[in-house]
């Protein structure tokens, strides 16, 4: 049996992330990486990661895509890149368009239909037209904030209510993420950005709602969500960010699902540069009330890096055998880590 075959589309830190732990894997090729940055271009991936070839065919990156996707060349497509449906539906479209599967670790693409309906129907029928499937993953949202709090409702015979809080750490993130959360910022320059939406702060709250909603029959009536500065009282520096004593140390993202009126699912996730200079510990933490009440924590938080990059990596065999159309994690088996030979894993 053939080698599982993998193209990776972008190549910064979460596709060459991506790319690393696949080269450690068993039954599984990158056959192609697509880049777009002049200092990547056209240079071997094994050079750029600083790591042995091990006797492996030399793949050097291409910055256009139909040189590596295409006529159903490979079995799915790693999409890193975009964090919103509107942005990644051009290059779903082409790769599906050649028969080929896509994992996408946008955000908005782990349950698109909550903001993007038509987008999300239109990549369900093109897939389905293409007999591949399409799925969006990641930590969060993808499994912190929504999947592992629907799993843990399994052992309920009644939910009253959801509430996932996921605090963490942006110190090992780069200067784009430093920029979309406002680190460093004054605070007026803060709330400037957040009223006229240049601040992205955490993308996913809606996706994660809607899913969780999904799986437990609530119809959301109404959903709402609020950005407020993290202010520090001292200074505070990361390898990427720095944000003066009284400036703006990350964001406190919060949201709340409405059904029949009340709050079913409050969001609440702060993240900022260096925590534990104020005495913020990391982790992660879900709150179901009901019968029985469920309370989980994990200290420290899961990295939010690692674990997207192990999403993407675990979920592969799972998207190559589904059913076509658009995924979502609700779909799938649950997620592993895939230790044995990819090869055993799919469905020939």
């Amino acid at each position: 049996m053939e080698n599982v075959k993998v193209a990776i589309w972008g190549f910064g830190a979460m596709g060459s992330g991506i790319a690393k732990v696949l080269l450690r894997k068993k039954g599984v090729d990158i056959v192609g990486v697509c880049d777009i940055h002049p200092e990547r271009v056209n240079r071997s991936i094994y050079d750029i990661l600083g790591v042995e070839k091990n006797g492996r065919p030399d793949v050097v990156v291409c910055s256009e895509i139909e040189k590596v996707v295409h006529d159903a060349n490979c079995d799915i497509c790693v999409l890193a890149t975009d964090s919103f449906t509107r942005k990644a539906f051009d290059k779903i479209k082409y790769v599906v368009g050649q028969k080929v599967n896509v994992i996408s670790t946008a955000e908005e693409m782990s349950y698109p239909k909550a903001q993007e309906p038509e987008l999300a129907a239109e990549i369900d029928r093109l897939a389905k037209a293409n007999g591949v499937s399409v799925l969006g993953t990641g930590i969060n949202p993808g499994l912190m904030m929504d999947l592992l709090a629907i799993c843990l409702t399994g052992c309920m015979t009644d939910v009253e209510s959801v509430t996932c809080r996921r605090v963490n750490s942006l110190s090992p993130f780069g200067p784009a993420v430093m920029e979309e959360q406002g680190v460093g910022l004054t605070v007026d320059a803060f709330n400037k950005g957040v009223a006229d939406g240049t601040l992205a702060g955490h993308v996913g709250f809606a996706e994660s709602v809607g899913m969780i909603a999904e799986a437990l029959g609530w119809k959301v009536d109404k959903f709402e969500q609020q950005m407020k500065p993290i202010v520090t009282s001292v200074d505070r520096k990361s390898p990427y960010g720095f944000a003066a004593a009284g400036d703006v140390a990350g964001v406190n993202m919060t949201g709340q699902g409405y059904v029949d009126g009340e709050v079913k699912i409050d969001m609440i996730h702060p993240q900022q540069i260096e925590p534990e200079m104020e005495g913020t510990h990391t982790g992660d933490y879900i709150v179901l009330k009901g019968t029985p009440e469920v309370n989980m924590a994990i200290k420290p938080e899961v990295d939010g890096g690692i674990g997207t990059i192990a999403m993407v990596v675990n979920m592969i065999p799972h998207v190559i055998n589904a059913r076509p159309g658009l995924k979502t994690m609700l779909d799938l088996p649950v997620p592993r880590a895939i230790m044995g030979d990819y090869r055993d894993y799919i469905e020939r």
